[in-house]
């Protein structure tokens, strides 16, 4: 996991990176506050970010006050490094957006369990994040299910009354059994698309975006797929 470093000096810069490294996160490092926006700014920044206090071009509060007005994609968990111990500082750095804080020089048990609380949080906004696609998912599927629904059946029922008076041997007989066959086939999607109760996506086409995965989003009903199609 991507974790920026932002500390102006270089010595503890360097041992917090070599102890964040064997603890196997992969360290973003920023030698003072606008080179930490700057890189929170990349795509793919780090969700876990430690910041000094105190630092050149923009100081670590200033950075949690201008981060936190920026809408982002991403959730970030900020640790305020800080040799300030009153209590009036520390309400200071939290209420500009820091999210934990921690005394200089850092102990690293400490500092490893405060990070461990980081990441369980964003794991938290992640399940909330995908949650809330969920139920967007399943309000608009309830929608589109509704609006088609009703026409399909129609399609439905008179194709089957109208297969029963022809013969196969009857010209439009193949093509009545089509539509007959692709009405039912609908009918099973929008009934797949009603038991939707994950999020997930698959690719639509290469370099083009995603799309739900209806099939594993939805519960399994046993037996094939029912949105699998065989040519006839």
């Amino acid at each position: 996991m991507k974790i920026l470093v932002a500390e102006d000096d270089l010595t503890t810069r360097t041992l917090l990176s070599g102890v964040l490294t064997r603890w196997g996160y992969e360290v973003v490092p920023a030698d003072d506050g606008r080179q930490a926006w700057e890189r929170l700014q990349e795509p793919e920044a780090p969700q876990l970010a430690v910041v000094d206090w105190v630092m050149p071009e923009m100081s670590g509060p200033e950075l949690c006050r201008k981060l936190r007005a920026q809408e982002r994609e991403s959730p970030l968990f900020i640790l305020l490094l800080t040799s300030k111990g009153e209590p009036q500082d520390i309400v200071e750095g939290l209420e500009a957006g820091g999210d934990d804080y921690l005394t200089k020089p850092p102990d690293n048990e400490e500092l490893r369990a405060r990070l461990n609380a980081g990441r369980r949080m964003l794991e938290l906004q992640a399940a909330l994040a995908q949650k809330k696609k969920l139920q967007g998912v399943l309000e608009m599927a309830g929608a589109v299910c509704h609006e088609l629904n009703q026409p399909v059946q129609s399609v439905l029922g008179f194709s089957e009354l109208l297969l029963m008076d022809l013969s196969p041997a009857d010209p439009g007989y193949d093509l009545l059994k089509n539509i007959k066959i692709a009405s039912e086939r609908i009918g099973m999607l929008t009934g797949r698309i009603m038991k939707i109760t994950k999020y997930r996506t698959k690719e639509y086409l290469a370099g083009v975006g995603q799309i739900i995965d209806i099939n594993e989003a939805s519960e399994p009903e046993g037996g094939p797929e029912l949105l699998a199609h065989k040519e006839a």
